[in-house]
């Protein structure tokens, strides 16, 4: 087995999907510039992503170990490859539709493959919790990475030229490298098909729904869908609240909502040090009540906010450097509930429990987005990052019901996580 090899894959194809599935806070701005269309209408396109990544998850999670986990990342970059190269090749916006559904499709394949691949790939919980949050943490430099890429390709002069749509041919390129890594590297898939496991596609979904009967893994899926509720809201939406309410430029509102990801990633790397000191679940509810408490503070300084033509990195609006400091308290919530969830399983069953998680991941994504969209387009976008309280104080409470739950289990969480992981 070439394990370097497929974690290097593991982790350029995460990378991949970071840029792809992020880039729709990105798009809704472009589109709305682009295709003249309103609020509503743009976040579709969440939908369009979120809900086949439910569909996809619920269906295949669990058949994947039959299939392959290796010929389904192959199976999903080429697919959504495809897709890129069809966006400069036919711009609109239904094609862009179409993207976010392939993207949706693929990621649901690649999820459950990377997650389970993990298993496969480690021989403890430590291990485990070391390459989970190292690869999510690369995730987050994708996103990081995709904010700057996209907005290289945006004209500052005229928005909504649709030469950004060109950046697709690069990410089409990238595509078809990691499809040429992945079929020159070999994993041992052999423990994924241990018997009574997977046999059958009814088993399969069975397994999925078995899970239901354990309140471990409920509770850890309320938490998980609250958690990717709140951070859908704000990804989502800051690339357009910068632009509206904070009156920067298209490009530069794309730039500075990627500091949301770069606190993301950084907030996972500290995360590492402070768990070897704190407990996961003292961390986790200082990190849930600084966000709101970020959110009262920092929302009331985007108010009454004056258009400037010559505004620039360094006299930009106060909020515009405060808000993104949510990654920093985000970070280590869903990373370290997944390890948990995860390596208190049989490595068989990771596929479905995956299923789980992206399913309810992705319910809880498209939702947020659904919910700040109407907001922002009735109240304003300000309200609508309010909204995001509701959830926060929501996940306190499933969070110490998850704590609970590992204690009566007998489940200690993964003594550190972030990409400095020891």
């Amino acid at each position: 087995m070439n394990r370097i090899r497929m974690i290097v894959a593991l982790a350029l194809i995460y990378m991949i999907f970071a840029i792809l599935l992020n880039s729709v806070g990105t798009v809704i701005l472009q589109s709305i510039a682009t295709f003249g269309i309103d609020k509503p209408a743009a976040s579709a396109l969440e939908r369009y992503k979120d809900l086949t990544i439910a569909f996809t998850s619920f269906l295949v999670a669990s058949f994947l170990p039959m299939f392959g986990y290796r010929r389904s990342m192959m199976l999903a970059l080429a697919i959504v490859g495809a897709a890129c190269v069809m966006m400069p090749l036919y711009p609109g916006f239904p094609t862009t539709r179409l993207l976010f559904a392939c993207v949706g499709f693929s990621f649901a394949l690649t999820k459950v493959a990377v997650y389970s691949s993990i298993g496969l790939l480690t021989a403890d919980k430590i291990a485990h919790s070391r390459l989970t949050n190292t690869i999510e943490g690369l995730f987050m430099v994708g996103v990081l990475a995709g904010n700057w890429v996209f907005s290289a390709f945006i004209d500052p002069a005229n928005p909504g030229d649709p030469a950004w749509f060109n950046v697709y041919w690069l990410l089409a390129g990238v595509c078809v490298l990691v499809i040429a890594l992945l079929a020159t590297s070999r994993m041992d898939e052999s423990a994924a098909h241990a018997h009574g496991h997977n046999n059958s596609f009814l088993d399969a979904i069975m397994e999925m729904l078995r899970l239901f009967v354990r309140p471990l893994v409920y509770v850890f899926l309320a938490s998980a869908f609250l958690y990717v509720l709140i951070e859908q809201s704000f990804g989502t939406w800051l690339p357009t609240f910068n632009n509206e309410i904070l009156k920067l430029p298209n490009a530069m509102s794309i730039q500075f909502a990627s500091i949301l990801a770069g606190m993301t990633a950084l907030g996972r790397l500290l995360a590492g040090y402070v768990l070897k000191r704190v407990r996961w679940y003292a961390l986790l509810n200082v990190c849930v009540i600084g966000m709101g408490v970020l959110v009262v503070v920092v929302l009331p300084l985007a108010r009454g906010v004056m258009a400037r033509p010559d505004v620039g990195w360094f006299d930009a609006p106060l909020a515009a450097y405060l808000i993104p400091l949510l990654g920093l308290l985000m970070a280590p919530i869903y990373p370290v509930i997944n390890s948990v969830a995860l390596s208190s399983l049989p490595k068989p069953m990771h596929a479905a429990m995956t299923g789980l998680i992206v399913v309810f991941s992705a319910l809880g994504g498209t939702l947020g987005s659904y919910i700040t969209a109407r907001v922002f387009a009735s109240v304003g976008g300000i309200n609508a990052f309010y909204f995001s309280l509701l959830p926060m104080s929501l996940i306190l409470l499933t969070l110490f019901l998850f704590k609970r739950e590992t204690d009566r289990a007998g489940i200690d969480a993964p003594p550190a996580i972030g990409l400095a992981a020891k």
